[in-house]
């Protein structure tokens, strides 16, 4: 099975955009409801049996039930009947919603993230229509349950063998989006490992380093715009919170993010399908970016979108046909790629790679690369996949190779005669 998710700019009426504010508005107050109702039996259970909070709480009977996803879907059919206002909107959206919430919990037990947060009239931007009519998409104009006919800017034709399963209408700065999930029943077969190996080293001193001696520089999104942004910020700590101005400001700020957040990914795309370029098998490390978040370098790692880009390499990777893995991150700034020799820790003001064993000399982050690609050799190599590993270099006496090729399938490697 293919899933995949398009998004289209969209151009509703003025009718169909109250439509989409007013089911906005009621999915945030399910949610904030929803939320509540879940905070409040949490906080009832809390304290231990010989204390008291603190704080203020509800006291909620013994025997009441975890208000679950099933529970409050059951609670929202009822609710119907005493607010009219949830008839108003499609009901597979309202549970859409339950669903996000309870996906928001599992997340925050699962994979320790924060506790959701309750959504104000700007924080609640989307919401799902999970079933479609058949063929909702004719020509340029998307038939949607509710909404009715609207258009779309279709800059790409969607192939006829797929099939749209659900719309997401999402609001930006920018105008109204709508991404579609489409589904093709067919088996993807995995893709084979052999061609060219290529390795990638991220930075901040160069943002990639590839093993073939190539080094791309860090581009800065954020800080073209930073004075502009500064300028706008300080306008707006003087607005009157709900003001008409300060909503204004709040959107010409929005799209300001947005304009940065749509040019990095741009260039993320444009750079995944460059390292694509001519390599049958990409290898990179295995870093949780959250972490580079955190340091002292924080904005600049949130400027340079390193966990954006690895997402979107390893997606072009699949449609490209190439190999993608991640591996071991230690110690690779520490080794030699062409002996394996333990070099020792370098500082972050020793750019050059020298190695005391081999003396072999290349730049930092273009040593750490390919000993990047060395380990994914290695890694597919113990697999136990037959590998039909190319020549990684055309020349012997390239950067980075010191004359070795790698031989198919062995794992080891052959002088080349000069």
């Amino acid at each position: 099975m293919l899933n995949m998710t398009w998004e289209f700019k969209i151009e509703p009426t003025p009718e169909q955009a109250d439509s989409i504010e007013r089911i906005l508005g009621v999915c945030r107050q399910v949610w904030n409801f929803a939320l509540r109702e879940r905070k409040d039996w949490l906080d009832s259970r809390k304290s231990p049996v010989n204390a008291c909070s603190i704080k203020q709480e509800y006291i909620l009977p013994v025997d009441k039930p975890y208000p679950s996803y099933h529970t409050q879907a059951k609670r929202l059919t009822l609710a119907k009947e005493q607010f009219p206002l949830l008839k108003e909107v499609h009901s597979q959206v309202l549970q859409q919603v339950l669903r996000t919430l309870d996906r928001a919990f599992e997340s925050m037990r699962a994979k320790k993230l924060g506790f959701p947060r309750f959504k104000n009239k700007y924080r609640m931007r989307s919401f799902v229509f999970p079933q479609l009519p058949k063929n909702p998409l004719a020509g340029d104009v998307l038939k949607l349950p509710q909404l009715g006919h609207i258009r779309l800017r279709l800059s790409r034709p969607i192939p006829s063998c797929f099939e749209i399963k659900q719309a997401r209408i999402v609001r930006r700065a920018s105008g109204y989006f709508v991404m579609l999930a489409l589904q093709l029943n067919v088996s993807v077969p995995n893709t084979p490992i052999s061609g060219h190996p290529r390795g990638l080293d991220l930075g901040f001193d160069k943002f990639v380093a590839t093993s073939d001696n190539e080094q791309v520089a860090r581009p800065q999104f954020l800080q073209t715009l930073q004075r502009e942004l500064k300028l706008l910020q300080r306008r707006l700590k003087h607005k009157k919170k709900g003001s008409n101005n300060r909503h204004k400001l709040n959107q010409k700020i929005a799209r300001i993010h947005q304009q940065i957040t749509d040019t990095r990914k741009d260039w993320h795309f444009k750079l995944a399908h460059r390292m694509s370029d001519g390599a049958g098998m990409v290898f990179v490390e295995d870093i949780d970016f959250r972490s580079w978040a955190r340091g002292i370098l924080r904005r600049h790692s949130a400027d340079a979108g390193f966990g954006q880009f690895v997402n979107i390499l390893q997606w072009v990777c699949f449609k490209r046909n190439v190999f993608f893995a991640k591996v071991d991150k230690n110690y690779t700034s520490q080794q030699c790629p062409e002996c394996g020799a333990h070099t020792g820790k370098k500082e972050l003001d020793e750019r050059i790679h020298s190695c005391p064993v081999c003396f072999y000399t290349t730049s930092r982050d273009v040593a750490a690369a390919q000993v990047i690609r060395n380990r994914g050799l290695e890694l597919v190599s113990g697999s136990g996949h037959d590998l039909e590993v190319k020549e990684i270099v055309c020349r012997p006496d390239a950067a980075g190779t010191g004359g070795n090729v790698s031989l198919a399938g062995t794992g080891r490697s052959r002088k080349l005669k000069k």
